[in-house]
């Protein structure tokens, strides 16, 4: 059972719960907010879309749940079609819903399973997606793997390297396979984290996978902006996303807060990539959106 506050309400503490790796948002307690986002008095309410992407076509990432499926619901609200890969079998049921509610705000999605820690694979959804859709207009690269590990001797160096093939090689593959298909005004928008600012000690792998994740956007906005085409990415604090009781400890979970109270929900990370996605943010390329919670950080 989860707390008697409100997931949008100061003091919120989500219970300890555990999964397997990768998670499921079906079975979450609370679930986690897809497409509300709060009041002043800690309440919720719908999120109110204005037609910002209508027309547009986004890639997404782990678009089955957590802040990827948020981001597909909301780009569905603004008039975006989606393509979400995600990882095959064990994800299933979370994609199936996803698609649901994208087809229920009047957007169309397509599904795509597979392990994107293949440089082939990461062409071939690339492929997909222009073939079904028609084109990519938004690429938004959001999968990620975590799992904690306390000291770095402790680190093996085989999850050194399933984090990193993860978490960083497939944004630059994906990337680089999509922006040929790209036009002037498109946009990528990449999911890094706090961690990469805070320096989280037992996620070591985790937070050097997204540091890299912000330099990454730096250079290729510096490629890429002269040629109408922006690059930026969004750093989140703590969500409440299937990652979390999937990878975290008792204790971690207990902790699992930001300094207004309370850990994000989904929707309110992926209002950033509607933000990024639409021209409300034609000026601004190579930066990174620090929606943390109230986290004070350099850069």
């Amino acid at each position: 059972m989860s707390s008697s506050k409100g997931q949008f309400e100061q003091g919120h503490q989500p219970e300890v719960q555990h999964q397997k790796v990768p998670g499921w948002q079906t079975v979450m307690d609370p679930p986690p907010q897809v497409d509300h986002l709060p009041t002043a008095e800690g309440g919720r309410e719908l999120y109110k879309a204005a037609g910002k992407l209508k027309g547009k076509k986004a890639l997404i990432t782990g678009g089955d749940s957590g802040i990827g499926r948020s981001i597909a619901v909301l780009y569905a609200m603004e008039g975006a079609d989606s393509f979400i890969a995600y990882l095959p079998e064990e994800e299933e049921d979370d994609a199936k819903e996803t698609v649901k509610l994208v087809e229920e705000k009047g957007a169309r999605c397509y599904t795509y399973p597979t392990d994107l820690t293949s440089r082939d694979n990461c062409k071939k959804v690339v492929e997909a997606a222009v073939k079904q859709m028609g084109g990519i207009d938004i690429l938004v690269n959001n999968h990620a793997y975590q799992m904690m590990v306390e000291d770095i001797k402790d680190l093996s160096e085989d999850q050194w390297e399933r984090t990193f093939n993860t978490n960083i090689h497939p944004f630059f593959y994906l990337s680089k396979y999509t922006l040929p298909h790209m036009k002037k005004g498109s946009t990528i928008i990449n999911n890094a984290s706090i961690n990469a600012y805070i320096g989280r000690p037992d996620l070591l792998d985790y937070t050097s996978t997204k540091g890299a994740i912000v330099s990454f956007t730096r250079g290729l906005s510096n490629q890429y902006v002269g040629r109408g085409i922006r690059v930026n990415a969004v750093a989140p604090g703590p969500v409440w996303t299937p990652l979390i009781p999937a990878t975290m400890n008792d204790e971690a979970i207990k902790q699992f807060t930001s300094p207004m109270g309370r850990p994000a929900q989904p929707s309110e990370i992926a209002t950033c990539f509607v933000f990024l996605a639409s021209s409300d943010s034609s000026c601004i390329s190579g930066q990174t959106i620090h929606a943390n919670g109230g986290t004070i950080v350099n850069g």
